[in-house]
């Protein structure tokens, strides 16, 4: 009988508030009394000791529960991982050491001022107006400059839902890692593609219009293609050499475009006055020939839809506010937005004023203007400032996706191996040689059609944009407690909704072939990105597969795949992930963990919650119940004497040898102290 008894450890007791029961005795003036020894009332039957036998945790070997395998040949141990344990840390000096030392690296990437931060993707939006123009007239015709305007106003409407989702996520990697912080990892992985495929546009376009500029001043002995190829492979020389885009270096490339822009406006406005406007009626005239008004506002249209291509840049700037110094976020994005719109509608109206219509479609629009205006060293000083801004799009292009490959490498969406860089210059080559090859894919697969890939760019431009508004509604809904600065209106919300919308079905009625174009690469990267973040699950079906064919398991050839596919997927989910928890509460805890297990192919977790005084009372029951509820997943509970802070996630994550990207925590509330970048986990509970 006595073996049957539990030993106090195997037990967990869950007690009542403190009351007196209908039956005890309690003493009055020393006498001792029995209260009535009828039943309790319903109030007080509510509240009693309950105690639950756990299972026996055998040190070292799986947990087991009563469904068996789906595996004909492999034990349980294979499904269940290990009991977990109960951990109190002390973090040494020398974690703390490296704890201030994060928090100090990462506050000292933070000097990017305005012109600086603006410069970085001022670059991309402003040397837009090179591809754009010829792409806007080939559409819009007269109506050009009037589409470019209202296409520039649209701004206004992303500025504030930006600003927002700035103030609130002020990270690195946006809009991915708003996604990523708002909803599911699945989720995120569809902006993460959209980003991609923009990054792949922006590089190919840059360097098709830049070769075309180029073959526009000298004689070229070979064909455009052949110049965009070259332009691609010297770029992509020059990012494995180590060179990193840098602010000093985007600020100069930024100065000579503002001054080459600048000199061809004044000699624009000096011939529009010399010539009259002759030419600008003639123009008029012959571009409303037998036009309609409804044809007009269907020009206009169709025109504001292409003239997207101009902005894009734009959606950069969220991807490096981490850098930024605190509050210049706002006035960067000001900044980018009120050049453009002066700089593209002017630009358009020159250009419609001083050449006529056969040569207002040629892909090198402003030399042809700049010859016009001043003569062949404008047109040459012109040509220049573009093949320069446009390969600084190439660069910026290249680099922007090496970026987002580390990130996605870091979420283990990627294998570790796109972070693996060249010893002599740093360089993340597998990134570099792999964004390369995927933009020299979708030129190639287009028939080096650049008309195609940049009315392609600009619908996944506007997907892109779209992601901003959707982070923000999920924000609100499922993070409402983020502190944040600003606060946009839903109204303005639902209307860049509406807008992004209407312009995207726009842009696919001009030509429905780019929906096919757009769709084709679209899921190429989505059914990428779903098979490297469901590696273990992929690889169970296929040791299920190879798992009902005995044949497979006797052939000499075969038998030993078995054995190798367990052994990957067990080194596949050994990597650990760490919950930050503040609270005992086991639906919290426990919502946590199903996010983890649903986002994460990961068998050991770990439930970590810093105390400076006491422990919650369940915590350590409640975490027992947990490690029995997830059998697949070894739960440990750590518990770290010390202040939740950035300094102190840092020096657990050196102690652990877990990164910052593998930590999640509930969502901080209005008064939280720290600002939630310097953390650098992700945001998974309200």
């Amino acid at each position: 009988m006595s073996a049957l008894l539990a030993t106090e450890a195997e037990w967990i007791a869950i007690g009542p508030p403190h009351s007196i029961p209908a039956s005890e005795t309690v003493v009055d003036n020393g006498m001792s009394t029995a209260l009535s020894t009828l039943p309790p009332s319903f109030d007080e039957s509510q509240f009693d000791i309950v105690l639950r036998r756990q299972r026996i945790r055998s040190k070292g070997k799986p947990k087991f529960t009563a469904v068996p395998s789906r595996f004909l040949n492999l034990t349980n141990d294979f499904e269940f991982a290990g009991w977990g344990s109960i951990f109190q840390i002390t973090l040494s000096q020398d974690d703390l050491s490296h704890g201030d030392k994060a928090l100090s690296h990462f506050r000292s990437q933070q000097v990017l001022g305005q012109f600086e931060a603006s410069a970085l993707a001022a670059n991309d939006i402003l040397g837009g107006v090179f591809y754009t123009l010829p792409s806007v007239f080939a559409i819009s015709s007269v109506n050009s400059p009037l589409s470019m305007f209202v296409a520039t106003l649209t701004l206004f409407l992303w500025r504030p839902i930006m600003e927002e989702l700035g103030s609130a996520l002020p990270i690195a990697g946006a809009p991915y890692t708003y996604l990523l912080n708002v909803t599911t990892k699945s989720v995120a992985l569809l902006g993460a593609a959209l980003l991609l495929l923009d990054f792949a546009a922006t590089a190919v376009v840059s360097a098709a219009t830049a070769s075309s500029y180029l073959a526009g001043e000298v004689a070229i002995p070979f064909p455009l293609y052949v110049g965009t190829i070259l332009v691609l492979v010297i770029f992509t020389a020059v990012s494995l050499a180590g060179l990193r885009e840098s602010a000093r270096v985007a600020s100069g490339v930024l100065a000579l475009h503002l001054l080459t822009m600048l000199v061809l406006i004044v000699a624009s406005i000096v011939a529009w006055c010399s010539d009259g406007t002759t030419q600008l009626k003639e123009n008029w005239t012959a571009g409303h020939a037998g036009l309609s008004p409804a044809s007009s506002l269907r020009q206009i249209f169709d025109g504001v839809c292409i003239a997207m291509l101009g902005l894009t840049g734009f959606e950069c700037a969220p991807a490096y506010a981490a850098k930024m110094r605190p509050g210049s976020y706002p006035s960067v994005l000001r900044n980018l937005h009120i050049p453009a719109i002066v700089l593209n509608s002017t630009m358009m109206l020159f250009v419609l004023a001083l050449l006529p219509f056969d040569v207002q479609t040629e892909e090198n629009v402003l030399s042809l203007l700049a010859q016009k205006a001043a003569g062949r060293w404008l047109r040459i000083w012109v040509a220049v400032d573009a093949v320069i801004v446009l390969c600084a799009g190439v660069l910026t292009g290249i680099l922007s996706a090496c970026e987002l490959l580390a990130e996605l490498s870091r979420d283990r969406v990627l294998p570790r191996v796109f972070m693996a860089t060249l010893g002599f210059t740093g360089a993340p080559y597998v990134s570099v040689l792999s964004f390369v090859g995927f933009s020299g894919a979708i030129y190639a697969s287009t028939g080096a059609d650049i008309t195609v890939i940049s009315k392609m760019f600009s619908v996944v431009w506007l997907a892109v944009m779209t992601l901003f508004p959707l982070s923000l509604v999920l924000l609100r809904f499922s993070r409402p407690r983020l502190p944040r600065v600003s606060k946009c209106p839903l109204s303005v919300v639902i209307s860049a909704v509406v807008v992004a919308a209407a312009v995207f079905a726009g842009n696919i009625a001009i030509d429905p072939t780019i929906a096919g174009w757009f769709a084709l690469y679209f899921l190429i990267l989505v059914i990428f990105f779903s098979i490297t973040d469901n590696k273990v699950n992929i690889l169970r079906w296929i040791y299920w597969t190879y798992d009902q064919v005995p044949l497979l398991h006797k052939s000499r050839i075969t038998r030993n795949w078995g054995g190798g596919l367990v052994r990957l997927m067990r080194r596949l989910k050994r990597q650990e992930v760490c919950l930050l928890v503040k609270t005992d509460e086991i639906n919290h805890l426990f919502n946590m963990i199903l996010y983890v297990r649903q986002n994460e192919e990961t068998s050991c977790l770990k439930i970590v919650h810093f105390y400076d005084g006491f422990v919650p009372s369940e915590m350590e029951a409640n975490a027992k119940i947990l490690d029995e509820a997830f059998p697949e997943i070894t739960v440990d509970l750590m518990l770290i004497q010390g202040p939740f802070s950035p300094q102190t996630v840092s020096a657990l994550s050196h102690r652990l040898q877990i990164p910052t990207s593998l930590m999640f925590m509930s969502c901080p509330g209005p008064e939280f102290q720290y600002p939630v970048a310097e953390f650098g986990t992700r945001i998974i509970s309200l």
